[in-house]
């Protein structure tokens, strides 16, 4: 993928020529499952907040609210950061975000951070290919704004189907009951009397913001609550999610 081409933004060089194209040929296919940009930054002159700087620049790569993700290694300030915008403000939530900076940590630490970013791809890999949690909600921390995410599920899928073909049935015997028709002894000219009409609709709502309501804000330290929410802030007219750590 081309896009995969310019992933890697490695101002700081932590890592060696061999790393970036291995890195590189990780990203493509996440980028092409998800739909999303994947950048990989690193500087030693940052002296920006180190999460405003990964916004800021996932917002001059992209656009406002363009569905893409950002692994910010901030070598000055000892910070390591991942921003997330459009769709993947909702795969990568609040606890999957916590979850991944665990994982990534102690490389962080360790000083390895070829490693840490190749498992910062395999946690965002691994988090969209779970899907969109069940229940899950955005919620912007400047405003205390709640927005419920809506999608069908599978298992939704199918109990819609077998009611439509339930109510089809009852629907065909009352029509039976109701002209009295007695198979074998009346018959009806089907041919000339009716007619059908079949329309295909796949009708499965995804990424639909549908419920809107204002909640008092949270101002404990609880984190990502039970894992269903995304928190979110606005960094120059975009909206962004994600969470860091110093090392």
């Amino acid at each position: 993928m081309q896009a995969a081409q310019d992933s890697i933004d490695d101002q700081a060089s932590l890592f060696t020529l061999e790393e970036v194209a291995q890195l590189k040929e990780t990203i493509a296919p996440i980028e092409a499952k998800t739909k999303a940009r994947v950048f990989i930054v690193t500087n030693t002159d940052n002296d920006m907040d180190s999460a405003r700087f990964a916004d800021y620049y996932m917002l001059d790569r992209i656009g406002k609210n363009e569905n893409g993700i950002t692994f910010y290694l901030d070598m000055a300030q000892r910070k390591f950061i991942i921003s997330t915008s459009g769709n993947m403000i909702d795969y990568l939530t609040d606890k999957r975000i916590e979850q991944s900076l665990d994982a990534i940590e102690p490389s962080m630490i360790a000083g390895n951070y070829f490693q840490a970013t190749q498992i910062f791809l395999e946690k965002t890999s691994y988090y969209f290919d779970q899907g969109v949690s069940g229940g899950h909600y955005r919620v912007d921390t400047e405003t205390g704004k709640i927005t419920r995410y809506k999608s069908l599920t599978t298992t939704e899928i199918v109990i819609a189907f077998v009611a439509a073909i339930v109510l089809s049935g009852i629907f065909f015997a009352v029509s039976i009951s109701k002209y009295q028709l007695k198979f074998g002894t009346y018959k009806y000219p089907f041919r000339e009397k009716s007619s059908l009409n079949l329309t295909r609709r796949n009708d499965v709502l995804v990424n639909s913001f549908v419920t809107t309501r204002r909640i008092p804000r949270n101002n404990s330290s609880g984190g990502g609550g039970s894992g269903g929410g995304s928190s979110t802030h606005s960094t120059g007219g975009g909206t962004f999610g994600g969470g860091g750590r110093s090392f």
